[in-house]
């Protein structure tokens, strides 16, 4: 219990330390991360089922083609291995492969890091009721952390995957910078499946980030109200206006909080001042051409042995490999 708390502290000061740094910048910004509370975790969820978030259905269309052949490419002999989920989230597109896995008697033990504690919890009950069988070892915290420890500890082939098109949250340097030090966690022939979002029709994309129904909106203003409920800040969050917008040249997808007026907002004895229609940036998505995708994982010490596609070629799942 009182590790708990402890450790609760620690991300708090975190939090704090983050928020202050962000809103101190020029221009301002917080850490899309931040974005995954309870209530975060509800809202994505509905962003994944709209419509226009074609994201989800175009990556669960490339599992439910290639199950079969994703499962002989990590396990061809049906060796034992390590299935590592980055952010697995409500696992709804990774339930496709385990039962694949468990179908095929393929010996493995699934690894699901997430920083949400509550989303860990609910797709343990998930998985527990749906697939009993399955050996879950979900962990909370950081990625590599966890990648040293499963490096280090077993002789086992390390399999990770990052679904999602959630690299598309970093710049280009940040997204070399992560894949690079994945490859650096890794052995020998392990894998890592990396799931993009590949460009495309520009109104297509941004409807998925800046939707009629206002759930992406609600998304961004749910972390004006955790700062407030966990921070104590008096943000007024109805005085501020979510915004995105598409780059096609350089692929990124921007969402902002617009402060609709002149305004000082107070967190913990710190005021910042906001001018009238400042933004607070919250995120990014950036959108892949397959080439630029190939050099990235060339550049981190990859090489590329599949790419599958869903119907539409919206998406890519790529199958990297370690060679050393």
């Amino acid at each position: 219990m009182f590790e708990t708390i402890e450790k609760d502290i620690i991300k708090n000061k975190q939090f704090l330390t983050d928020v202050h740094k962000g809103l101190s910048d020029e221009p301002k910004h917080l850490s899309s991360k931040y974005f995954y509370d309870k209530k975060g975790d509800e809202l994505f969820q509905q962003i994944m089922h709209m419509e226009e978030y074609y994201l989800t259905n175009a990556e669960l269309d490339i599992f439910q083609t290639h199950k079969c052949e994703i499962a002989q490419l990590f396990a061809p002999n049906k060796e034992p291995f390590n299935l590592i989920e980055f952010g697995a989230g409500d696992g709804m597109k990774t339930k496709v492969l385990l039962k694949e896995l468990l179908d095929h008697e393929i010996p493995f033990d699934y690894v699901p890091i997430d920083i949400s504690q509550n989303a860990l919890d609910q797709l343990n009950q998930s998985l527990t009721k749906e697939m009993p069988a399955l050996s879950f070892k979900g962990i909370q915290g950081d990625y590599f952390e966890v990648l040293n420890l499963l490096k280090e500890g077993n002789n086992k082939r390390n399999v990770v995957l990052f679904l999602g098109s959630n690299i598309g949250n970093f710049t280009n340097e940040e997204a070399l910078s992560f894949t690079s030090e994945i490859s650096d966690k890794l052995n020998t022939g392990d894998l890592l499946l990396i799931g993009v979002d590949l460009k495309k029709e520009p109104r297509k994309i941004l409807l998925a980030y800046n939707d009629p129904a206002g759930i992406t909106a609600s998304f961004n203003y749910n972390l004006l109200h955790r700062i407030n409920r966990e921070l104590g800040a008096n943000f007024d969050v109805a005085q501020f206006e979510h915004h995105a917008t598409y780059d096609p040249v350089t692929g990124e997808c921007k969402s902002a909080l617009l402060s609709k007026i002149e305004q000082d907002v107070t967190i913990e004895k710190n005021t910042f001042h906001f001018a009238k229609w400042e933004p607070i940036h919250t995120e990014i998505s950036r959108k892949y051409a397959l080439k630029q995708l190939h050099q990235l994982a060339k550049k981190s010490g990859f090489i590329i042995k599949k790419d599958l596609f869903d119907t539409h070629r919206y998406f890519v799942d790529s199958i990297w490999e370690i060679k050393k």
